[in-house]
């Protein structure tokens, strides 16, 4: 019997067949190289990395961090787009059950919310945003609602005072169903239409009946003043029985100047004649420090009188001393939750609302190459050195339960702070 004879040639090309089908199934069945991932590869990869290299607690509060990256990193393989993957890393990141840790895109007011408060104090930062931001500012176009989603169905939640939202006549409570005809987007909706009217269909009261057309026009929020300009616009003296209550909502206690406009306002401006105050800190974002209370806390310094030509004198005393009252709910986070336990701890005055979150740790903003970014926790944060509020959250003196779905509204909070001050001035 012959044997087969292979000519040398086709040993040489079967031996390279093989081994170009041996490293195309290695190729296929491995991580891509970076250089070669797609951005949704790459931005799960960066946002794994920069937790597991910052984030506060090196034991991952309990959870087995490199065993997430294993279980959610197949998965984002197969994710087409930022808005498909950003859903996944932010279940990952749950898995961390720690507030101040979340992954941010464009399509949220959030996303250009924080990045307003944390650039204001951070000219590195300030640097980095240019890339996204080349005309300076962090800007969107929208109406100044906060939503909250309950059974599948969207809830304005808080409306910023001032706001398209509120001169249109959305209440808080309000069921959003449409916009121009199409499902609520709280960034898509209004993009491109600052200046311009749309249509939003509303509901009211769970009777389908109830559903009305209100027309609203978009404007461009800028994220660094938009917080400061809703607490000077809610500023106001509330005439009942007689009292004057002054009211202020703090929207955001992060930046310096919202916290001299409150002093301002309390010492010299509006409020200074009203009786007693509501100080309202519901809802919105915290990141300022306990100072914020050196005006309700502080030893009594000497006071001021000026006599104009006039004859007329006008003092002053640096401090208030007048009864106050902190309206709270799940909405006040971060410092604003020190902020209320400090409140009790001095005695400054009553509590009212409802249980805060519990989110008191220290965050940081970490931007992705795409412009979005990881929000994490950086940093522990106890009171009194040992006093942790993170998973606690603060129980005011008296509890105002809130349903939001269909309030029409109504906000027995801030009215039940209003009797309790017209009680403490009689």
């Amino acid at each position: 019997m012959k044997r087969l004879v292979i000519p040398r040639l086709n040993r040489f090309a079967t031996a390279i067949l093989i081994t170009v089908s041996v490293l195309l199934l290695l190729w296929l069945t491995s991580p891509l190289p970076k250089t070669l991932a797609k951005p949704e590869t790459k931005v799960f990869e960066q946002v794994w990395q920069t937790v597991n290299e910052n984030f506060y607690d090196p034991k991952f509060n309990g959870v087995d961090w490199k065993a997430m990256r294993q279980k959610y990193e197949p998965q984002a393989a197969r994710t087409k787009s930022i808005q498909e993957v950003a859903p996944l890393l932010n279940q990952m990141l749950s898995e961390l059950r720690t507030s101040h840790t979340r992954f941010y895109t464009q399509d949220e007011p959030a996303y250009y919310q924080l990045l307003g408060i944390f650039q204001a104090r951070n000219p590195e930062f300030q640097k980095q945003l240019r890339k996204f931001f080349p005309k300076g500012k962090i800007e969107y176009s929208g109406i100044g609602v906060f939503t909250k989603d309950i059974n599948g169905k969207t809830f304005v939640s808080a409306i910023l005072d001032g706001s398209p939202a509120a001169k249109a006549g959305l209440k808080v409570g309000d069921q959003l169903l449409s916009v121009e005809g199409r499902p609520y987007q709280p960034i898509q909706s209004f993009a491109g239409k600052a200046g311009q009217k749309v249509t939003l269909l509303i509901q009211r009261t769970p009777d389908a009946n109830s559903q009305e057309k209100i027309a609203v026009t978009p404007k461009m929020f800028d994220a660094t003043t938009m917080f400061l300009e809703a607490q000077q616009t809610s500023t106001q003296v509330i005439q009942r029985n007689g009292k004057k209550i002054g009211y202020v909502h703090i929207w955001s206690n992060a930046a310096e100047p919202d916290q001299e406009k409150l002093r301002e306002d309390l010492i010299y401006g509006r409020l200074r004649d009203a009786q007693a105050l509501v100080l309202d800190l519901r809802d919105g974002w915290g990141g300022g420090d306990i100072g914020y209370l050196n005006i309700f806390t502080a030893k009594e310094g000497p006071s001021v009188t000026s006599v104009p030509r006039n004859g007329k004198r006008y003092t002053y005393i640096s401090q208030w001393k007048k009864p106050v009252i902190m309206v709270i709910n799940e909405g006040s986070r971060s410092s604003k939750e020190i902020l209320a336990y400090a409140f009790g701890q001095h005695k400054i005055g009553l509590v009212v609302g409802s249980k805060t979150t519990g989110a008191v740790v220290a965050g940081r903003p970490f931007l992705m190459p795409d412009g979005s970014f990881l929000y994490l926790a950086v940093s522990n944060v106890f009171l009194n050195e040992t006093q942790r509020l993170e998973g606690k959250g603060v129980t005011p003196n008296i509890n105002v339960p809130f349903s939001l779905e269909y309030a029409q509204g109504a906000d027995p909070q801030k009215e039940r702070a209003i009797e309790a001050l017209l009680e403490a001035l009689k």
